[in-house]
């Protein structure tokens, strides 16, 4: 809100954190309350004359007769992402901003979701072995970390593990009724969350279909998918102008899709770089990469002892889902994250632990022995790595969001409340914790041009974030320079300071 002279001026956007905001201001003699939603603003005049104020640049009267009710437009949201996640977490964010709240709903939700995924493949493989996938998939850092977090990477494993499972059962039991259902609940989850790897994902089980002729399981399957890409889907069109229109507009956002091989991207993460975007500097030493190709030997390891055992379909389709999944992220994105790569560690883990079983329980003699201390002591030095590199990360992404949680007390302490919009270095979650919106002109979440950004300065709080020392954005030169924690904020000028933002 900005008065600018006897025009009260408003341009609401809701954060994501938030599904409502209000207040009731007393100004120009009048009374007048204010409410916020995702998609509106709702103004109501409860006492005093007649008043027009201004919401996104267009008049509104107010005459106390009652409310009157604007669309607000939504906060940024970028192409390739879902509304999964936004869904996920509605039953806490509906009503509780904690964000440790959210994170227990998150943690329960996920390790129930594994339990169930797991259980699927009961008398597809030994129940000690899904115990120990499970063991193994959820004591990695990866895991340990995005788990309890508002990401969509952790779903798609776990539908992915769902759909294999029932996919499998569907073809070794066509009266099993609840198969099919599974089969779709899991192919609509991964959708739902994340459509483009829902498709990576579901290559390998269309093959199967359609080599088998299976038309009950193919349209389970296909119906899933339909049914959690459906929203994705009318959003493109809704607001992209179509399917390969917001296709194309995803494959900017990452950096354009083609050949980028990423394999030495996806290692340099281990150490426990959330997003490694450039991903530049020296390799992590051999003692944190080590899981990584201990997995996937181990994974062509249970491959060997299930042709042994005569079962070798189940694992065959987890190996090829597990690759699907990571050839976009291993290949074709030219920089990583390790949640990207969590459906297949979770598709791994089941031949890795058919293999690390079999090791332990398949020498005769004194040889066992042997081989239960050696999985012991190379079990013991994987927890240890991982619970260093978790300890790490959180303390590291602990400082960021100390950091960011000052600079939005400091923007609020110099005149930068909601609603308000930010732009710049870190702008999205400084964002967050300050309560507005983010914009920016140019770079991989470019959502507006200069011209908008100066256009609502002057009828928002609206701030520039640069690093320290460094330049502002040309649209923000003149603007009062503020140091913040780790940045520096530029400000723009107030109309009611007596200046137009340039």
């Amino acid at each position: 809100m900005r008065r600018d002279g006897a025009t009260l001026r408003f341009a609401p956007r809701l954060p994501e954190r938030y599904s409502r905001l209000a207040f009731t201001v007393q100004i120009l003699g009048r009374r007048l309350h204010v409410e916020i939603g995702p998609d509106k603003a709702t103004y109501t005049l409860l006492s005093g004359p007649a008043l027009t104020i201004s919401h996104h640049g267009s008049p509104v009267s107010l005459n106390g007769d009652g409310p009157a009710v604007r669309p607000a437009p939504p906060a940024f949201f970028s192409a390739p992402r879902a509304r999964g996640v936004s869904l996920l977490t509605a039953p806490v964010t509906s009503w509780s901003t904690s964000t440790p709240l959210l994170r227990v709903y998150l943690a329960l939700l996920s390790g129930t979701g594994l339990y169930l995924a797991l259980r699927i493949w009961r008398g597809l493989f030994p129940t000690r072995v899904l115990a120990v996938a499970g063991a193994l998939y959820a004591t990695l850092w990866v895991t340990l970390f995005y788990g309890p977090s508002a990401m969509p990477n952790q779903w798609v494993a776990l539908g992915a593990l769902v759909c294999a499972g029932c996919l499998l059962r569907a073809r070794a039991d066509p009266a099993d009724r609840a198969a099919p259902w599974g089969l779709a609940a899991g192919a609509a989850l991964m959708a739902w969350m994340r459509p483009t790897d829902a498709v990576w994902v579901s290559l390998p089980l269309l093959a199967v279909l359609l080599t088998t002729r299976r038309a009950r399981p193919a349209a389970a399957l296909l119906g899933g998918l339909a049914t959690g890409g459906a929203a994705w889907i009318a959003e493109a069109y809704t607001s992209y102008g179509g399917l390969g229109a917001r296709l194309a507009e995803a494959s900017r956002v990452q950096g354009g899709l083609g050949w980028n091989p990423a394999v030495d991207d996806q290692l340099r993460a281990l150490i426990g770089r959330t997003l490694c975007r450039p991903c530049s500097g020296a390799l992590p030493a051999p003692l944190i990469t080590g899981w990584w190709f201990a997995l996937a030997l181990l994974a062509l390891t249970g491959l060997a002892v299930a042709v042994r055992a005569r079962r070798p379909g189940p694992t065959l389709l987890l190996l090829a889902c597990a690759t699907t999944s990571a050839v976009p992220y291993l290949l074709f994105i030219g920089y990583a994250a390790p949640r990207f790569l969590l459906p297949a560690y979770a598709l791994l883990a089941l031949p890795a632990a058919d293999a690390l079983v079999r090791l332990v329980t398949a020498p005769g003699g004194g040889l066992r022995p042997v081989a239960a201390t050696v999985a012991v002591l190379g079990l013991t030095v994987h927890l240890a790595v991982q619970y260093v590199v978790l300890d790490r990360t959180v303390d590291r992404t602990a400082a960021d969001r100390r950091g960011w949680t000052r600079t939005a007390a400091l923007l609020h302490r110099v005149g930068v409340r909601p609603p308000c919009l930010l732009t710049g270095t870190e702008a999205i979650p400084v964002a967050f914790y300050a309560g507005c919106s983010s914009a920016n002109p140019r770079g991989n979440n470019a959502n507006t041009t200069a011209e908008g950004i100066r256009r609502a300065a002057r009828t928002t709080p609206v701030a520039a974030l640069s690093r320290p020392g460094g330049p502002p954005p040309p649209y923000a030169r003149g603007w009062t320079r503020v140091p913040a924690a780790g940045l520096d904020l530029h400000l723009a000028p107030r109309p009611a300071d007596g200046g137009e933002a340039p």
